[in-house]
């Protein structure tokens, strides 16, 4: 087994999603040494299909399916799930986190005026989206455009590529950060699999990790978990904290489709407009997918005569909040069933979706599979980890989506960034 000596480093963060990217890039801003272990790999971000399918497409490791063959898709790269996020900026839940003792305020405005926080000019909404938003808003619903985090001057119109990572550095994710941590002074290894946390008398000193078939060993004073709402509770139990990887949400999500004649697009960026109806407790958006995911999900529910209507197809995605429930087995399987309470909310969505799609002339309107994203809630603050997101070891915190508390059925990015920014400033204080 090789060791990397035990003073070289301040922190290691394990892991590269939003959270964990955060906290390394604003320790090594206040010139902390950090090692940053991430499982997958650091390609360059191409953009294309194959790729995107071996950084999240690859049966039981980045996709997981439950018993009820819903899907799960999580992203194990460099930057995370974030590399395939839409890139949508909604409101971090301030007061829920609040009541469980954390506050996020401050962080929260600072990462308004350090990241575009913004929703898109009018000629980077598509046509599609543009159709649906119409659509929505004559029947009397608050439609609107969504905040993105996306560098615009860089963006561009027509563009079908975030489904498969931004090539063209306009969609911020968590590589940015990463690439801000190593310019200063930090250190990224890729390939590398924490398997636990080296624990010695209540007390994080470490992790073990491998890396092309070997074990490895990295020490610091400072241990910060943010692989992710599957990865970091699997890693707590195998460091003796058992209670990990229960009553978690996954935000489970569908597509609803429909075939208008007059309408020619399938090349813009999803998720562009929308609404939270948040007392029924789900979101609707509009949701074009590209070619290859269209064909996938249309085959999936056998519409195979809709294969080639990808261009004149009008898609609307309905996410659910869903109810805290479930467990992960031991090596990270999804057990979790949809609930008839959720199954209800779909039908709602659903409903409603199909009458927008009707409204905007839309025709053989049919609705997707299951899949989710997002999963959470597995290393819940005042449960697992305190306010200050530390576990019942010393030195050992976790900052990803599994310690939100709650289900709130909506994209975490934001709130992981600032949850990111405000560990970072504890560890430093």
């Amino acid at each position: 087994m090789d060791t990397i000596s035990r003073n070289p480093y301040d922190a290691i963060v394990v892991g590269s999603g939003p959270g964990g990217a955060t906290v390394a890039k604003e320790l090594a801003e206040k010139n902390k040494k950090v090692l940053i272990l991430e499982w997958g790999d650091n390609w360059p971000i191409k953009g294309t299909n194959w790729q995107a399918v071996l950084m999240a497409g690859i049966p039981g490791r980045s996709l997981l399916f439950t018993s009820k063959m819903l899907a799960m898709i999580r992203g194990i790269t460099t930057g995370g799930s974030s590399i395939f996020y839409y890139a949508t900026a909604f409101d971090p839940p301030v007061e829920m986190l609040k009541s469980h003792g954390l506050d996020i305020t401050q962080e929260v405005e600072e990462i308004r005026k350090e990241l575009p926080v913004a929703p898109l000019k009018d000629e980077l909404v598509g046509p599609m989206a543009k159709r649906i938003m119409q659509s929505a808003r004559e029947l009397g619903y608050d439609w609107n455009k969504l905040p993105k985090f996306i560098y615009q001057d860089k963006c561009k119109a027509e563009c079908w590529r975030c489904d498969y990572g931004c090539p063209y550095g306009a969609k911020w994710n968590g590589r940015h950060y990463i690439e801000q941590a190593i310019e200063n002074g930090s250190t990224l290894i890729n390939r590398a699999k924490v398997e636990k946390v080296i624990v010695e008398n209540k007390k994080a000193i470490g992790v073990e990790y491998k890396r092309w078939g070997k074990t490895y060993q990295a020490f610091a004073p400072k241990i910060i978990l943010s692989a992710g709402g599957i990865g970091s509770p699997v890693i707590l139990r195998k460091s003796g904290i058992y209670g990990a990887g229960y009553d978690f949400f996954y935000d489970p999500l569908i597509s609803v489709m429909g075939t208008a004649g007059d309408v020619t697009g399938g090349k813009e960026i999803p998720m562009a407009t929308g609404m939270h109806m948040e007392e029924d407790g789900y979101v609707m958006t509009d949701m074009t997918l590209p070619q290859s995911i269209y064909t996938l999900f249309t085959a999936e529910v056998f519409r195979l005569h809709k294969l080639f209507a990808h261009k004149k197809t009008l898609q609307i995605m309905i996410k659910v909040k869903d109810r805290l429930g479930g467990r992960l087995t031991y090596h990270g399987g999804v057990r979790k069933p949809l609930t008839k309470d959720e199954m209800n909310k779909f039908q709602s969505g659903s409903a409603r979706a199909r009458a927008i799609l009707k409204n905007a002339g839309a025709r053989d309107i049919f609705q997707t599979w299951y899949v989710a994203a997002h999963p959470g809630g597995t290393v819940k603050i005042g449960d697992i980890v305190d306010s200050d997101l530390k576990t019942g070891y010393e030195n050992l915190f976790v900052c990803d989506c599994s310690v939100i508390p709650e289900a709130w059925g909506l994209p975490p990015s934001f709130t992981l960034i600032a949850l990111g920014k405000r560990l970072a400033k504890h560890l430093t204080a």
